[in-house]
C-alpha cells in the first residue's frame, strides 16, 4: 500500500516547497487537474525536476486524445496520467498504449461511473495500471465518501491496482486502510495540516503497518 499525495489549490513555487515539507513519507506525488488548468504541464515538469526520484502523477483527466494527450504530459516528466472512466474505450487503449511505449502508467478514474462494477471489470481488461474511486469536491460537499466504491471494484478487479482518493484525513486512514486499496490519495488532509511533515508521517506509519 503507498500514499499519494494530491496538490490542488497551489501555484508552483509553493507545491515545490510543500512537497520537501512531505517527500520523505510520500510515495507519488499528484499534480492535481485545478494546478494544471492555472499552470499547465510546465507544472509536472518543475516538480518532476525538483524531485526526480519522486513518482509524480499527473491528473489531467483525459476524457478524448488519450494517446496524444499521454504523450504531452509523458514529455512533461508525468510518470502516471490519469484517464476518465466515462471516457470512449478508444481513449482508455490508446492511452494504455501510448503509456507502455513511454514506460509510464495509467491510472483510470472511475468519478461518476454509474455502472461501476461492470465497467471496472471492462476497464481492468484494457491493462491500465490502477483503477481509483474517488468522491470530487462536489460529491464530499453532498456527504459522499468512496468506501462502498472501492469494496465494488475490488471484487471484479484482477489485474490493476486499486486507488481511493476522496476527503481522506487521519482519523478517516484506518478505516480506509482496513478497505486494502493498493493507493490511497490524500489531499487536504495532508496539505490543510498545520503539520504536514508529522500528519504525512503518521499516515505513512500506518499506511505501513496495514
Amino acid at each position: 500500500m503507498q500514499l499519494q499525495l494530491a496538490l490542488d489549490l497551489v501555484g508552483i513555487p509553493e507545491a515545490i516547497e510543500l512537497v520537501r515539507e512531505v517527500e520523505p513519507f510520500i510515495d507519488i506525488v499528484e499534480i492535481g487537474t485545478p494546478v494544471i488548468i492555472n499552470e499547465g504541464l510546465h507544472a509536472v515538469k518543475a516538480v518532476k525536476e525538483a524531485f526526480p526520484n519522486l513518482t509524480v502523477l499527473a491528473d489531467l483527466k483525459i476524457m478524448d486524445a488519450g494517446g496524444y494527450e499521454v504523450q504531452k504530459a509523458s514529455e512533461a516528466g508525468a510518470d502516471i496520467i490519469t484517464v476518465l472512466g466515462v471516457s470512449d474505450n478508444s481513449t482508455i487503449t490508446g492511452a494504455v498504449q501510448e503509456a507502455k511505449k513511454r514506460n509510464k502508467k495509467i491510472m483510470v478514474d472511475m468519478i461518476n461511473v454509474k455502472n461501476l462494477e461492470e465497467r471496472a471489470r471492462e476497464i481492468d481488461g484494457f491493462g491500465v495500471d490502477y483503477i481509483a474511486v474517488h468522491s470530487g469536491y462536489d460529491h464530499q460537499a453532498a456527504g459522499l465518501n468512496s468506501f462502498a466504491d472501492l469494496a465494488a471494484i475490488k471484487r471484479v478487479v484482477k489485474n490493476a491496482k486499486t486507488a481511493i482518493a476522496g476527503g481522506i484525513k487521519l482519523g478517516t486512514l484506518p478505516e480506509v486502510v482496513a478497505a486494502k486499496p493498493d493507493l490511497v490519495i490524500v489531499g487536504g488532509g495532508i496539505t490543510g495540516q498545520a503539520d504536514k511533515a508529522a500528519t504525512a508521517a503518521e499516515m505513512q506509519r500506518i499506511i505501513r503497518q496495514g
